[in-house]
């Protein structure tokens, strides 16, 4: 049985060492890593993906394989750079695995003190589960599928995408581009100090629900707004009755449908329409 399962799994593993300064990866260049073959071609497939520094940057284009190209450059060091008369080397080594089981290949950095930028080319009907940390934004341009993308220090950028997304950074902007959207799929899109900014196509069918402490909320679609109702909480071991009225902003988008949230703490929500 065990021999059954590796069968099913292709791993490429990776490890580039440059030692010398002249051949040494640079941040700005980019290097061709590795390409992974998928199982199944005709259909749609996944890509995983999490660390803790860099950039990731996802394109979508006509081909069947997963094509992978990183960039890395050397976190700076305090320690000494000589040692009796010896110069230190710098380390741009790169440790990395890419695992590919039934259309879903996973992409692993070993190196997490240093920052790694990349740059994945995948089949436009792919899904995807990114995520990242530092000093890093996520892009993502042409693709169709189911997107799950957080971020903690850094932006989020969807262009012309189709499918579903829920998005999330901390200390970042939103910003999607919509083609189309999967019938029925609820959606979110969230930052704590950052604005949100998303495009839907106008024949868009949604429940809004959104929320902005210390901004604004704008929109080009007619949206009808549902009156704030007074939420009514009872204790009775306290003996205490209380009511609140929700900052959230609620109404339907052509009579209504799937979900979209929006929420921000520090920044405005743009909903626009195509």
């Amino acid at each position: 049985m065990k021999f059954s399962i590796m069968k099913n799994i292709k791993q490429i593993i990776v490890v580039v060492a440059f030692l010398l300064g002249g051949a040494a990866m640079s941040q700005e260049e980019s290097v061709e890593l590795f390409t992974v073959p998928l199982s199944n071609p005709s259909s749609p497939g996944k890509l995983i993906l999490s660390q803790i520094t860099g950039s990731i940057n996802v394109i979508g284009y006509e081909g069947a394989e997963v094509i992978v190209k990183a960039s890395m450059s050397e976190q700076k060091s305090k320690k000494k750079t000589t040692n009796n008369g010896m110069k230190r080397i710098g380390n741009t080594s790169l440790a990395v695995s890419g695992e590919e089981r039934n259309n879903t290949v996973r992409i692993i950095n070993e190196q997490h003190n240093r920052r790694t930028d990349w740059e994945i080319k995948v089949p436009v009907n792919f899904s995807l589960k990114l995520s990242t940390v530092n000093r890093g934004n996520i892009s993502v341009e042409g693709v169709k599928g189911e997107m799950e993308i957080t971020n903690t220090n850094g932006h989020i950028t969807l262009t012309n995408v189709d499918g579903s997304a829920s998005v999330d950074t901390t200390n970042g902007d939103v910003k999607v581009t919509f083609n189309t959207v999967s019938a029925g799929a609820n959606m979110a899109f969230s930052s704590f100090n950052g604005d949100i900014d998303i495009t839907f196509p106008k024949a868009l069918k949604a429940d809004v629900k959104a929320k902005s402490d210390q901004g604004e909320i704008f929109t080009d679609f007619d949206i009808a707004v549902d009156p704030q109702k007074a939420v009514v909480n009872t204790n009775k071991s306290s003996d205490t009755y209380r009511v609140k009225i929700e900052q959230w902003v609620k109404g339907k988008i052509n009579g209504g449908g799937p979900e979209m949230l929006f929420k921000t703490w520090n920044g405005d929500i743009l909903i626009r329409a195509k």
